[in-house]
């Protein structure tokens, strides 16, 4: 591939990074904090690209090659392979297509990710109290639900179903991006919907109650919470949690 075919490509993909930063499709890929140096990364390959572009045309018309040198040129010049082309393709699936986030297939095959947190932000008063997932895992398993001091609590998130048909309400949790995602399970018990769909996504209000059990593929634990109430939402902009490390 020509200087002029790279350039081309790195325009691409500058291009494809400022969509992605530009709108929601990021998320799919890192973290909301990482959104400016997405951004970043998109404008400096854009002005990488054009400053080669115009390198690569100031140098074709300084230039004023012999006879010699065009005959050398005729005689072993070769047309660039078309297939490196096929490289445009993947930025053309970035643009058009937005990948779906992981879900129930990979949360069931993974070990929860719930750490201990550093410490417990005061909850509001209100009931019920809306908590994201990872903190009211959290609260339960480390705290046991001190902290809620019997209040009620709403979190979301998405349906799993292990092979005994136990519903989970799950998050995916990331330090950087979507490659070290991992999930943080509760169980859920009490009033749930008859029908759970994997991977559809519920706002689930309850209670805590003092009840773990341990992941099959880590032995990690996952807390409980008895369901009063449970109804489907969709798909939030932010598939991910990435507080469960705070």
């Amino acid at each position: 591939m020509n200087r002029q075919a790279q350039a081309a490509v790195m325009f691409l993909v500058g291009a494809a990074l400022l969509h992605a930063g530009g709108t929601d499709l990021y998320l799919r890929y890192v973290k909301a904090g990482l959104r400016p140096l997405v951004l970043a990364a998109g404008v400096v390959l854009i002005v990488s690209a054009l400053a080669t572009a115009w390198y690569e045309w100031r140098r074709g018309r300084t230039r004023t090659p012999s006879r010699t040198e065009d005959a050398h040129t005729d005689t072993h010049a070769h047309p660039e392979p078309r297939i490196s082309w096929l490289l445009v393709l993947p930025l053309l699936a970035l643009i058009l297509v937005a990948p779906p986030a992981l879900g129930s297939y990979s949360a069931m095959r993974t070990g929860t990710a719930l750490q201990h947190p550093y410490g417990y932000m005061k909850l509001p008063k209100s009931d019920p109290i809306p908590l994201n997932l990872v903190d009211y895992a959290g609260r339960a398993v480390y705290d046991h639900g001190r902290s809620f001091d019997g209040r009620s609590v709403r979190i979301t998130g998405f349906v799993a179903l292990d092979s005994k048909g136990t519903p989970y309400l799950v998050r995916m949790a990331l330090n950087c991006c979507a490659a070290d995602a991992q999930p943080v399970k509760v169980a859920l018990t009490g009033t749930i919907p008859p029908v759970l769909q994997p991977d559809s996504w519920l706002q689930v209000t309850g209670t805590y109650i003092a009840r773990e059990t341990h992941d099959p593929v880590n032995n990690g634990p996952i807390p409980f919470l008895k369901v009063t109430d449970a109804k489907p939402i969709p798909t939030p902009s932010d598939p991910y949690d990435e507080t469960w490390n705070n």
